[in-house]
């Protein structure tokens, strides 16, 4: 147990500082990393104190408090990945807009171009 433990304890703290350096050259946005930072803080947090783990395992009816905290690690990444599967939706619809009023725009530019008398 305290080998799975320690693994997701290094897990956790690898994950906060890729995404905290990640932040730092821009490579994610500030918003879109508080729900990564969140996660890997609970999981720091149940890898850490043991009595909170056997508690959580007791709730969720596990035999096993590793098991626990595998179960509530997929979840978290489970809803980080579901919110980014948002976020990109919102910016696919948004791109889909945007080329839309390009193509308008064009338009009424053709039009201007050909209604405009010609010099000469």
């Amino acid at each position: 147990m305290t080998g799975l433990l320690n693994f997701f304890t290094g897990l956790s703290l690898a994950l906060l500082i890729l995404v905290l350096i990640s932040v730092r050259r821009a490579h994610i946005r500030v918003e879109y990393s508080v729900a990564w930072l969140g996660a890997a803080l609970a999981l720091l947090v149940l890898s850490r104190y043991h009595w909170l783990l056997e508690r959580l395992a007791a709730v969720l009816g596990t035999a096993d408090a590793p098991l626990a905290l595998m179960l509530v690690t997929g979840c978290l990444f489970l809803l980080v990945l579901f919110r980014v599967s948002m976020v990109v939706s919102e910016l696919k619809d948004a791109n889909i807009a945007l080329a839309q009023r390009v193509a308008i725009l064009e338009f009424h530019l053709r039009t201007l171009d050909e209604k405009a008398p010609t010099p000469g």
